[in-house]
C-alpha cells in the first residue's frame, strides 16, 4: 500500500505570472477604455448627423463655404437649382429594395456654368437606358434639395470593382472621372456630390432619397467584452493567490475518496 504524498507549495512568490497577468489585466483595460472613448465618439457623430440631415436646407453657397473651410460637407441639407444635362447622366451600380440597378448621377448645370453631380436615385437593372424612363428626364430649370455628400479621393477597398468607362458602370464614385467622361472641366466642377431628397420624379423614376446612414454602433458591447475578460483574469489571480496561502490540509480526509470507500463498502 503506498502513501499519497501531498506536495507543498513551492515558497517562492510567483512574480513572472503576476507580471505576465499583470500586463494582460493592463491591456484588457486599456481596451476596454478605448472602446468607452471610441463609444462618446460614435455617438457625437451620429448626433452631428442627426442634426445636420435635419436642418434647414442651406444655399449651395453656403455648402461652398463649409467645404472650403472644413473639406467636410456629408449629410448637410442643401437646396441648388440649375438645369439637368440627361444626356450625360453616370450610373452607379447599387441595390434598393432588394434590387439590382443603378443610381442616377447627373450633372446639374447651374447659372455660373459650373456643374454639380447630383445622385437623382435608383432604376432598376433594365432602366440603365434613360430611354426606358422618358418622363423622368426633365427638361427646363429644376429645383433639387438634398445631402450634400463627400467625394472618395480613391477606391474605398481592393475588393471593389474597377469602374467599367466603356459601358458606364461605376463601383465606386469617381468623380473626377466622371466629371470628364461628362465633359465638365475641372475648374467646372462643384468638389462634392448631392445626394437628391425623396422628392418624387415624373414617371416614378429614378426613386430618391436613398441616401444609406447606417454607422454601426457596437462599441459598447465591445467595452463590456474587455472590462469583462480583465475582471476574470483578476478574479483568477486572486483565487490563486488565496489557495496559495490558504493550502488544503493534507492530512483533511479526500471527500471524494470518501464516496469512493462508501460505494466499495456496499
Amino acid at each position: 500500500m503506498t502513501e499519497r504524498v501531498t506536495p507543498l507549495p513551492s515558497n517562492r512568490f510567483p512574480w513572472i505570472k503576476v507580471v505576465l497577468g499583470a500586463i494582460v489585466f493592463a491591456i484588457l483595460i486599456a481596451l476596454g477604455t478605448w472602446q468607452v472613448e471610441r463609444l462618446y465618439w460614435k455617438e457625437g457623430l451620429l448626433a452631428e448627423i442627426d442634426a445636420r440631415t435635419h436642418a434647414k436646407p442651406s444655399s449651395l453657397a453656403e455648402i461652398e463655404k463649409v467645404w472650403a473651410a472644413e473639406k467636410d460637407v456629408d449629410y448637410r441639407t442643401v437646396t441648388v437649382t440649375g438645369r439637368l444635362l440627361n444626356d450625360r447622366e453616370r450610373h452607379y451600380f447599387a441595390t434598393y429594395d432588394g434590387t439590382s440597378g443603378f443610381y442616377v448621377y447627373t450633372p446639374l448645370l447651374l447659372d455660373d456654368g459650373r456643374a454639380v453631380f447630383v445622385n437623382r436615385g435608383f432604376v432598376p437593372y433594365d432602366k440603365k437606358n434613360s430611354v426606358t424612363r422618358p418622363e423622368g428626364e426633365v427638361e427646363g430649370q429644376v429645383v433639387v434639395t438634398g445631402l450634400a455628400r463627400n467625394p472618395l479621393y480613391d477606391k474605398p477597398s481592393s475588393i471593389v470593382p474597377n469602374n467599367d468607362l466603356m459601358t458606364n458602370i461605376y463601383y465606386w464614385k469617381d468623380l473626377p472621372t466622371m466629371a470628364g467622361q461628362s465633359g465638365i472641366a475641372d475648374d467646372k466642377l462643384v468638389p462634392f456630390f448631392i445626394d437628391a431628397d425623396k422628392t418624387p420624379n415624373p414617371g416614378g423614376l429614378p426613386v430618391g432619397g436613398v441616401t444609406i446612414i447606417d454607422l454601426p454602433n457596437s462599441h459598447l458591447q465591445y467595452a463590456v467584452t474587455w472590462y469583462g475578460l480583465a475582471a476574470t483574469l483578476l478574479a483568477v489571480a486572486g483565487i490563486s493567490l488565496w489557495q496559495r496561502y490558504h493550502p488544503k490540509d493534507p492530512n483533511e480526509p479526500d471527500p471524494s475518496q470518501s464516496e469512493a470507500s462508501d460505494l466499495t463498502s456496499r
